[in-house]
C-alpha cells in the first residue's frame, strides 16, 4: 500500500513537473479585451490595434471612475496613431481605480475595456542645496573634531602604557620565575 502511495505522488509530481514548464512557455493569456493599459505615476496610457481610420479619426478612449458607468461620463480623450497602433493618454490623474474603454469611429464598436490602478503620484524631489562648507561631518568619533597636541600626546602616552603593560603580563604569566 505504502508502495503505491509513493508510486503515486511521484506521478503526479512527474505530471506537475511536465505541465509547469508548458505553462510558463506559454506566457500570459492575451487581453481578450483588444487594449493594452498602462499607468506611470499619475498619467495612464491605452493603446489598441483594434481602430482603423476612416476619415474621422481612429476612435475615442473613456477613463472611468468606479462610481461612473458609461462611456460619456468619464474623461475622454481621441485615438492618435496610425492604421497599426492607436493610442490616447491621461495626464494628472488622481489615485484609484479606473476603467478604461476604447470605441472605434469605423463600427462604433467597443474595442474593450480593462481596469487599471492608479498609484499615488511621485512627490516632486526638493531642490538642491549647497553642500556643507567642511564636508562631511561622518567617520571615526573624533575625527571631526581638532583636539590640540596635548591631548594627542597623553592619549598616544596612555595607548603606549597599555602595550607595555601587555606585553609584561602575557612574558610574566608564560614563565612563572621571572619578573
Amino acid at each position: 500500500m505504502q508502495t503505491t502511495r509513493q508510486l503515486l505522488r511521484s506521478c503526479l509530481t512527474g505530471a506537475a513537473a511536465t505541465v509547469l514548464p508548458l505553462t510558463l512557455a506559454a506566457g500570459p493569456a492575451a487581453a481578450v479585451s483588444g487594449i493594452s493599459v498602462s499607468t506611470s505615476g499619475a498619467t495612464v496610457s491605452v493603446t489598441t490595434s483594434a481602430c482603423t481610420s476612416n476619415n474621422n479619426g481612429f476612435g475615442r478612449a473613456s477613463l472611468l471612475t468606479s462610481s461612473q458607468t458609461t462611456f460619456a461620463q468619464g474623461r475622454q480623450a481621441e485615438l492618435s496613431g496610425t492604421n497599426a497602433l492607436q493610442s490616447a493618454l491621461w495626464s494628472n490623474v488622481s489615485p484609484g481605480t479606473y476603467t478604461v474603454i476604447v470605441i472605434c469611429n469605423r463600427d462604433g464598436a467597443q474595442a474593450g475595456s480593462q481596469a487599471v490602478i492608479v498609484s499615488a503620484a511621485p512627490t516632486p524631489t526638493a531642490s538642491p542645496t549647497a553642500s556643507p562648507s567642511r564636508g562631511v561631518m561622518g567617520g571615526l568619533g573624533g575625527a571631526a573634531k581638532d583636539y590640540g597636541t596635548l591631548t594627542l600626546a597623553v592619549g598616544g602616552g596612555l595607548v603606549a602604557t597599555g602595550a607595555v603593560a601587555t606585553v609584561w603580563f602575557l612574558r610574566r604569566r608564560s614563565k612563572p620565575y621571572r619578573l
